[in-house]
């Protein structure tokens, strides 16, 4: 393997360790172990799913309980208004503008974090343990707010740090390997507990393998959707293969079912988590009765999860698939897709086929996020696992293997061309 390569892999490795030790850095100001009796009976709720997605350390308190979400939100809201603004879209394309669009994002994260950070730390207040005589906070309340807001906005600005070093100098997407990692180390402690119910025969033998059977047919599934693509041929002018006779010309247009990736579901995800953060700490009867209706263990719930993965599935395929260009670069390079003329019928024959994939894309997407987690609640697990985690975790592990393999074949062609090959 390329030194460059293990490089890449080790710094990607290191910052991942870095993040999970920041897990076990708890706010100060709170009782840890009366916050974990306390997530020991919330587990199914909105609590199981900030836990997560933040890797067990909402249960810890820790200075990364926000995770890297406040720094997805404010991405979404960018993306919404570059696609509705057309200066703002336009600043996205150049290299300057983006520089300016990358810095909004991250003053737009600080202001989302502190927002949530208050929300969160006034909610503890009216927490206490599961005998109700352990309070949560242990601090005068005005100091604990000040702490918490403090080291939640320094751990999430933290973790976005980290994940744009490892997106520039590792492997893979940052952000997405932050979720990964975060939801991967969550699955020993599942097992274990599902173990603990199997032996006080809180859940049956057979229960157990149907949830693995379930897992197993998702991550089947997932693998054989991401892999699927319609392969448009394309021929070129003969000029235009005897120029490039001594070098590999793509003869078809590779387009994936799912066009969009993980995007969709952790856009979804991060849009549902926010107001749930922010209307913990409210005592009215009316915004509690929203937040029950939000409750993650709630069909309302995966109905708009469900609807939200199925729209930024659109919206996202429409940003990162442009016929358009691809249409003006086949004219350039001499190439046509046989039966349909270049230019304009070109690009409204790709921008047909694409609308057609990604509808199937978006179902799929929608489907697998919500399905699986509703089933096995029906079983009656506790703990919060289904459809959106398995999604995450194959996506990006298979993102991350298509670019450690891209990684090595460009290896491979730098080698081949320094010996004269």
């Amino acid at each position: 393997m390329n030194k460059s390569l293990v490089n890449k892999i080790l710094i990607t490795v290191g910052f991942l360790f870095v993040y999970r030790l920041l897990a076990y850095v708890p706010v100060p100001g709170v009782d840890t172990a009366v916050i974990a009796s306390f997530f020991d009976e919330n587990q199914s709720n909105a609590l199981g799913l900030f836990n997560m997605f933040s890797g067990n350390a909402v249960e810890r308190m820790s200075i990364i309980a926000l995770g890297i979400m406040p720094y997805i939100t404010a991405s979404i809201i960018m993306e919404l208004l570059a696609a509705t603004f057309p200066a703002l879209g336009q600043m996205k394309k150049e290299r300057d503008g983006m520089v300016k669009y990358m810095q909004i994002i991250r003053y737009a994260t600080i202001v989302i974090t502190i927002i949530q950070a208050i929300g969160i730390s006034v909610g503890l207040q009216s927490l206490t343990g599961p005998n109700g005589n352990s309070a949560i906070i242990i601090d005068d309340q005005n100091t604990f707010i000040l702490l918490s807001a403090v080291s939640m906005l320094a751990g999430t600005m933290l973790l976005m740090w980290i994940g744009e070093q490892i997106t520039q100098s590792g492997i893979g997407n940052g952000i997405s390997l932050i979720i990964f990692a975060g939801i991967v180390s969550a699955i020993p402690s599942a097992i274990g507990q599902t173990i603990t119910m199997v032996n006080t025969g809180a859940m049956s033998f057979l229960t157990v393998i149907a949830i693995f059977a379930l897992i197993l047919s998702t991550v089947a599934i997932i693998i054989y959707v991401e892999l699927g693509e319609r392969r448009i041929p394309i021929t070129y002018a003969k000029k235009v293969m005897m120029q490039n006779q001594n070098k590999r010309i793509m003869n078809y247009i590779p387009i994936k079912v799912n066009l969009s990736g993980v995007i969709p579901v952790i856009f979804a995800s991060a849009i549902l988590m926010f107001p749930m953060t922010v209307m913990s700490s409210s005592t009215n009867p009316t915004i509690m009765a929203i937040a029950d209706y939000l409750n993650p263990s709630s069909y309302f719930f995966q109905f708009l999860t469900f609807l939200f993965v199925v729209f930024f599935a659109f919206f996202y395929a429409s940003i990162t698939f442009s016929a358009k260009d691809i249409s003006e670069n086949l004219k350039k390079q001499g190439g046509f897709i046989p039966g349909i003329r270049t230019g304009k019928a070109t690009q409204e024959f790709l921008n047909i086929t694409a609308g057609n994939l990604t509808v199937t894309g978006a179902m799929y997407l929608g489907l697998v996020a919500t399905i699986p987690f509703m089933i096995i609640q029906g079983m009656g697990v506790s703990f919060f696992f289904g459809g959106t985690a398995v999604l995450i975790v194959v996506q990006v592990a298979l993102d991350t293997m298509r670019k450690i393999e891209a990684q090595l074949y460009t290896n491979k062609y730098e080698t081949l061309s320094a010996v004269g090959l």
